[in-house]
């Protein structure tokens, strides 16, 4: 059985990085161009249909790099939504997708 995802006590922008600490004590900073690149929106990630056919979706790769934080709203118990200063603020980041790219951050560095 594996634990349950941690969910964070603590939010803030620093900067133009997103701080949480964890509910487990862990604490993960996330660069604001890397969460751009990364938003599970299906601007970005496009939809998939009852047949599990994926269409939309940004396909062509974007330069993030200047992008900054504008603000954050948590949605329930469960995510946390972020603005951006390209207007991007679609893209709903579950704590447990959050918690996968905190793994994945690490290894495009």
């Amino acid at each position: 059985m594996s634990s349950p995802t941690p969910v964070p006590i603590r939010a803030e922008i620093v900067g133009n990085v997103l701080a949480i600490v964890w509910s487990d004590d862990d604490e993960d900073f996330f660069e604001a161009p890397f969460l751009r690149k990364h938003s599970p929106s299906a601007e970005q990630t496009g939809e998939v249909d009852i047949f599990g056919i994926r269409t939309g979706g940004n396909s062509k790769p974007s330069d993030y790099s200047k992008i900054k934080l504008f603000g954050f709203d948590f949605i329930g118990n469960y995510a946390i939504r972020i603005k951006f200063s390209d207007g991007h603020a679609t893209g709903i980041y579950s704590w447990e997708y959050l918690k996968e790219l905190s793994v994945s951050q690490g290894q495009e560095k």
